[in-house]
């Protein structure tokens, strides 16, 4: 099995694609609010909050487990609303080498394709993929669909 992967996953959600997408884009610091069991703090270290170049550093719960990832907003896509990501620092890269997520909303009808993909390098062949942070992801989309859906 090689070091370098590809993750991808879908979740249809009832919230209109361009409301989703806003909150990525411009105002990822609400998802917190949103679910704050998963997300605890959403942190902008430079730059501005819906600005390519812009770093955000992410305080989140996976199994139990407290974890920090600071990212850089590689790419805003406006007309196919997506976001990309790519970490630069946290607990990440303690097993992966490079580790980007691409977050896209896709209408469909009345309702929307949450796309995720998490391309990643793995430090070493013992490194499992990243699996659960795949599901953490969606769960999220999840969380935030029904904030959304309700608001």
């Amino acid at each position: 099995m090689g070091l370098i992967g590809k993750l991808q996953a879908e979740t249809l959600i009832g919230a209109p694609a361009h409301k989703f997408h806003e909150v990525f884009w411009c105002r990822p610091h609400h998802i917190s609010n949103v679910c704050p069991e998963k997300i605890q703090k959403v942190h902008l270290h430079e730059g501005d909050w819906g600005s390519p170049g812009s770093v955000i550093e992410w305080s989140y719960v996976v199994d139990g487990n407290n974890h920090v990832a600071k990212e850089i907003v590689e790419a805003i896509d406006e007309e196919n609303k997506s976001v990309t990501f790519k970490v630069i620092e946290g607990d990440l890269l303690k097993e992966y080498k490079s580790f980007r997520i691409v977050v896209q909303a896709i209408p469909k009808g009345e309702d929307t394709w949450v796309h995720w993909t998490l391309e990643y390098e793995k430090l070493n062949k013992d490194i499992p993929p990243p699996i659960k942070i795949l599901g953490f992801v969606v769960h999220v989309s999840e969380d935030l669909d029904d904030h959304l859906v309700q608001a």
